[in-house]
């Protein structure tokens, strides 16, 4: 358990730290549809190799749950990236959390899932967490709305996941959202005016492509042997990455009450980490 939580605990700070490179860019004038563009691009080219690829690989690449799913984590990165070029990253990742709610209420209605009583209780508590983030009519902004919007969309490609896992490999899944988010953002991505582009810049965008890229695979590799019950709310962490990242590079500090969100956020999750423990 230790070594999952080590794991997980890696793989959302490598996330919220190829966030940052893309909050970053986008604040150095790059569009996010180009920060977007480049990460799937490069991490895609970078994972072909170790992927496996086969000729039945095609058939699943054009399949249309498979591009449908990819279309959807495309969305909602080009989203978060929009929310991060003027929304501190605890505040944007907070409400990028209302993405959770999303998945288990569509996998009840889509998949048949049951939540129960405690898991509704904790997703209620969490949903209360993220409103407190978003400030709804008093504190809302174009950023938040914009990773409000990239919580929903990942929501949905949460439960498009579950829907296709038992028919693709994890690695070849990862791949197809990869390959086929770059095809789709490649006529926003690569007509964008862009700003001189530096070393430094250069070397945020290989940062932003590495931070997704490795993130995303160690948490492919570890739901392969440990269930999504424990999986999943070991992912709140990324509010912890995100707060610490956020201060430590952007001078980012959340107010009293978005702080009280995120802490309750992050309760909700360890809480239903311990429901599911309990459970087994």
């Amino acid at each position: 358990m230790l070594i999952t939580g080590l794991l997980v605990l890696t793989a959302t700070t490598c996330i919220v730290l190829g966030d940052a490179a893309g909050k970053a860019l986008t604040e150095a004038g790059f569009d996010p549809f180009f920060v977007a563009w480049t990460r799937f691009a490069c991490a895609a080219i970078a994972l072909a190799p170790f992927c496996g690829l086969t000729s039945d690989s095609l058939r699943v690449l054009l399949d249309k749950r498979v591009i449908l799913r990819a279309a959807l984590i495309a969305a909602a990165i080009s989203s978060i990236l929009t929310a991060l070029s003027t929304t501190p990253l605890p505040n944007a990742f907070g409400a990028f959390f209302i993405g959770p709610v999303v998945a288990f209420v569509l996998s009840a209605l889509l998949l048949g899932e049951t939540l129960g009583l405690a898991r509704s209780t904790l997703l209620a508590l969490g949903f209360g967490g993220v409103l407190l983030v978003v400030k709804p009519g008093f504190g809302l902004t174009p950023g938040i709305g914009f990773a409000v919007l990239a919580g929903v969309l990942y929501g949905c490609f949460l439960v498009a996941t579950r829907w296709l896992s038992g028919a693709v490999r994890p690695r070849l899944l990862l791949f197809s959202q990869l390959l086929i988010g770059a095809i789709l953002l490649t006529p926003l991505g690569s007509t964008t005016v862009l700003p001189q582009i530096t070393p430094g810049a250069a070397l945020l965008v290989l940062a932003s492509a590495a931070g997704s890229a490795i993130g995303n695979f160690l948490l492919v590799w570890v739901s392969r042997t440990t269930p999504a019950s424990i999986v999943a709310p070991l992912i709140y962490t990324q509010l912890i990455a995100a707060t610490v990242v956020g201060a430590t590079f952007f001078g980012d500090w959340p107010d009293l009450l978005t702080l009280a969100g995120l802490c309750i956020i992050l309760a909700s999750g360890l809480g239903s980490l311990w429901l599911g423990r309990t459970a087994r």
